[in-house]
């Protein structure tokens, strides 16, 4: 079974993902990465059929270039800058920087390594791949796609008749059940309700002039772990300023959780505090991390309804209007919903990711402030990072 090409164009990606590049682009080209497939589902099997498909997938990826409007999108996003667009018009995915491999009980394997200006932007693009590989020959893809249709017109009824009240932007392209249907859910989202306020997707935010929507993800700040000079448990600090730096306040919704939401707090002063407009979710219990996050702002006197609480961990809408209820009157509060905007059907999705593991040779790891997103290849520079953090934390708090 051959399919259709899956990415077909290079802006088919998160948003982030340019905005993390033009920092790396600007401060970092020095950084090599190395990224790790995981699939967290049990019993996941991916036949050699599917492996065959996902490299062929992949080759012709790498054969895509930015094209002009695609380039002159980009430029009309006011934070990206014209040096980095013009390092994408010669920019284009490498193949040999990936490899696709796959063990005898079916599990799936995919390495990226290459400069980190190039790796990063790989995983978007394969996560797609993967995904859309999988759901079309493992099951029916036209009874997945029924059932996909029946879910979403019952959401838009309930975005529409007063049940859902809050508004998000979609993020679900990386566990999209397909491309075809992640058009058609943001397209009716977006003319068919009020509540839509953007997307990751950079593609889709262009073909239905919408926002796109995305500041920075994990790998951002693990990727300090990999520089000589930076203590790891200050790695939040020289983030932020990288970031504020490139982007003079501007694109400032800072993630909280990449070594624990505690020591981020520790970096997030009162410069920090004014400088971004809010922080996102995206581990542990979400009431309590508002709690926190609304108590730190108080503690420098800022009122939290002037800052946003972006929460984007693992959420459907019930989940969602439960937090707009608690906080809509002490924040301002949004929303990043993904699998279940794009990829809820009859069949359980995947929970795959492509995890920052090396920089420059050096293990990196996301804490998270749930230990069961927690990833890392070496367990003992998992721990000494975790001995790092405390030993900052019990030294400072």
């Amino acid at each position: 079974m051959k399919l259709q090409p899956i990415v077909i164009s290079l802006l088919d990606s998160d948003l982030y993902k340019f905005n993390m590049d033009q920092v790396i682009f600007h401060k970092h080209t020095d950084l090599c990465g190395q990224y790790y497939f995981k699939c967290r589902n049990k019993d996941v099997v991916f036949t050699k059929e599917m492996e065959e498909e996902i490299n062929a997938q992949i080759d012709h990826l790498c054969s895509l270039t930015f094209r002009k409007e695609e380039l002159d999108y980009l430029r009309s996003i006011r934070f990206i800058k014209n040096d980095y667009i013009e390092f994408l018009r010669l920019w284009r995915p490498i193949r040999d920087y990936v490899t696709v491999g796959r063990t005898e009980e079916g599990e799936l394997s995919i390495v990226v390594d290459g400069p980190l200006f190039s790796a990063m932007q790989f995983e978007i693009y394969l996560l797609e791949i993967v995904n859309e590989v999988y759901f079309r020959m493992k099951y029916d893809y036209d009874t997945l796609r029924r059932s996909a249709e029946e879910k979403l017109d019952a959401k838009i009824r309930r975005l529409n008749d007063g049940t859902y009240t809050f508004k998000f932007a979609e993020f679900g392209c990386r566990r999209r059940l397909s491309r075809e249907w992640e058009d058609v859910v943001v397209r009716r989202f977006a003319r068919e309700t009020d509540k839509c306020v953007g997307t990751s997707n950079v593609y889709l935010a262009m073909k239905y002039n919408l926002t796109p929507i995305g500041t920075y993800a994990h790998e951002y700040v693990q990727m300090y772990q990999g520089i000589d000079k930076i203590p790891l448990a200050y790695t939040n600090h020289y983030a932020m300023r990288d970031w504020y730096d490139e982007y003079d306040g501007d694109n400032g919704t800072a993630l909280t959780d990449t070594i624990t939401t505690d020591l981020f707090l520790l970096d997030f002063n009162r410069s920090m505090v004014n400088n971004y407009t809010g922080v996102r979710h995206d581990s542990g219990d979400p009431f309590e991390w508002g709690e926190k996050i609304i108590r730190h702002y108080e503690s420098y006197g800022v009122d939290p309804k002037t800052k946003l609480l972006l929460f984007s961990d693992s959420l459907d809408f019930d989940r969602a209007q439960a937090l707009y209820d608690y906080f809509k009157d002490r924040s301002k509060v949004s929303f990043g919903i993904g699998t279940f905007c794009s990829n809820d059907t009859c069949e359980k999705a995947l929970n795959i990711v492509i995890k920052l593991q090396y920089v420059n040779g050096r293990p990196v790891a996301k804490l998270s402030d749930n230990p069961e997103k927690s990833m890392c290849r070496d367990p003992r520079y998992l721990d000494y990072l975790q001995r790092s953090v405390e030993f900052r934390l019990n030294r400072e708090k």
